[in-house]
């Protein structure tokens, strides 16, 4: 379930990897992309965070980085055309 009143982009379609398929609960997804698409970008110094808001401002690709319950770390990339967000691992990148 999104928030939309607190979306800040389009997600476009969602798709995932199936490494972090197998890898990333369900309920850590659904959070992860939560997060994202109201601008919580996770992980990140603040230098990664200014990079996230000036792509948000300019219409750039968004990406985010997230550790799940079960400690694996896996990003939310959003495209800058917003078409597609894909969830994936680092190894997957």
């Amino acid at each position: 379930m999104f928030l939309t009143s607190q979306m800040k982009f389009d997600l476009g379609q969602l798709v995932i990897t199936p490494a972090a398929l197998e890898a990333v609960p369900a309920d850590d997804i659904c959070n992860a992309i939560n997060r994202h698409v109201c601008g919580d970008f996770g992980d990140f110094d603040d230098a990664d965070r200014r990079e996230n808001e000036l792509a948000l401002r300019a219409g750039l690709r968004m990406l985010s980085v997230y550790r799940a319950t079960n400690g694996t770390k896996f990003y939310v990339l959003t495209e800058a055309c917003r078409t597609i967000t894909t969830i994936l691992l680092p190894s997957d990148y």
